[in-house]
């Protein structure tokens, strides 16, 4: 049993990596598409803020991944083997042609869907998926309306400014926005990762009598996270800051400042949300009171639909992970 817990550490933290990969692209984009840091620049900086945010704000969404979604008694190794499956074979899909996806929604479609192939609808916690299921719309929509808000006052605060000082002044200012950003990235998303090793070891007894989340876990997770990001998903990083719309510097620190701040919100308050989300409906936000005809709505549309469809796809290669883990007499 040890050696399979090992190996499903090892896993989830395989699957903390490539989340790392693909979310680089909402870390970054807006700092390298407006050129303020170049590619390599930017994924250093975003990966040393992934793993600083572990010294700075808890484990209230591990713990709301580890005990919140699937019933604790219904949770086995091989069933979080089926549920990281699911989770990492869609975001390596999604990261290979280049669409930057929900990895947290992968990872709870992909727990829903294993619980449900174990258990049935009874291995579901309602509360915390209603939650999660309202703040995919919530997400988006805040990041969107910050973005706005942030928007239109800079303009009115630089109105009579002349556009060279400006642009200046929000190149330094965005080195602090993307540091934000990476921040909450990091304590929302690592979080997620943290949640299903902590299950997993306190389903086999090796936490004892109480759930929490070791130190090592926490750093092991944002090690993993961070390297990630530092890996670069550059397929993703194109799609999210060079092919969605055309952003300066100002819009980046505007877009970056307003998901950051919801992200970290939402991570205070123990909800594991879509960073992707929030960046995109932060960029978009940014976009609209001045330019909504610069905004790709094509690829807007792309993106959505990797979005829908990643909760059931996660959740479908999870249930089938389940059966195949079941018929070869491993389900215990």
């Amino acid at each position: 049993m040890l050696a399979f817990v090992i190996f499903l550490v090892g896993l989830a933290l395989l699957f903390d990596f490539l989340n790392g990969m693909n979310d680089a692209a909402n870390s970054i984009a807006t700092v390298v598409s407006t050129r303020v840091l170049s590619p390599r620049l930017a994924v250093l900086w975003a990966a040393f803020f992934n793993f600083a945010a572990a010294f700075v704000f808890g484990v209230h969404v591990a713990n709301t991944i580890g005990k919140g979604v699937v019933d604790p008694g219904v949770i086995s190794p091989p069933m979080l083997f089926a549920t990281l499956i699911g989770a990492t074979v869609w975001t390596w899909l999604c990261t290979q042609v280049g669409l930057p996806i929900s990895v947290s929604h992968a990872l709870v479609g992909a727990l829903v869907g294993a619980g449900m192939a174990k258990a049935g609808f009874g291995a579901l916690l309602a509360p915390s998926l209603i939650r999660i299921a309202v703040f995919i719309v919530v997400a988006p929509l805040v990041g969107f309306i910050l973005g706005a808000v942030l928007m239109v006052s800079v303009l009115w605060i630089c109105r009579r400014a002349a556009p060279g000082p400006v642009d200046r002044w929000f190149r330094r200012l965005q080195l602090l926005s993307a540091a934000l950003y990476s921040l909450g990235h990091g304590a929302n998303d690592a979080q997620k990762t943290m949640g299903i090793i902590a299950v997993l070891l306190f389903s086999t007894g090796y936490l004892g009598d109480t759930f929490y989340v070791p130190l090592w876990v926490v750093l092991a997770c944002h090690g993993a996270i961070a390297l990630g990001t530092l890996a670069g998903g550059w397929k993703v990083i194109e799609t999210l800051g060079m092919r969605m719309t055309k952003l300066r510097p100002v819009d980046g620190f505007c877009a970056e400042t307003a998901a950051g701040c919801s992200i970290l919100l939402s991570t205070l308050g123990g909800i594991p949300v879509s960073t992707t989300h929030t960046i995109t409906g932060a960029i978009i936000g940014v976009g609209a009171p001045v330019r909504m005809g610069a905004i790709r709505w094509g690829m807007a549309y792309r993106i959505v639909w990797a979005w829908v469809l990643t909760i059931p796809a996660a959740a479908a290669v999870a249930a089938l992970a389940w059966f195949l883990v079941a018929a070869a007499g491993f389900s215990g």
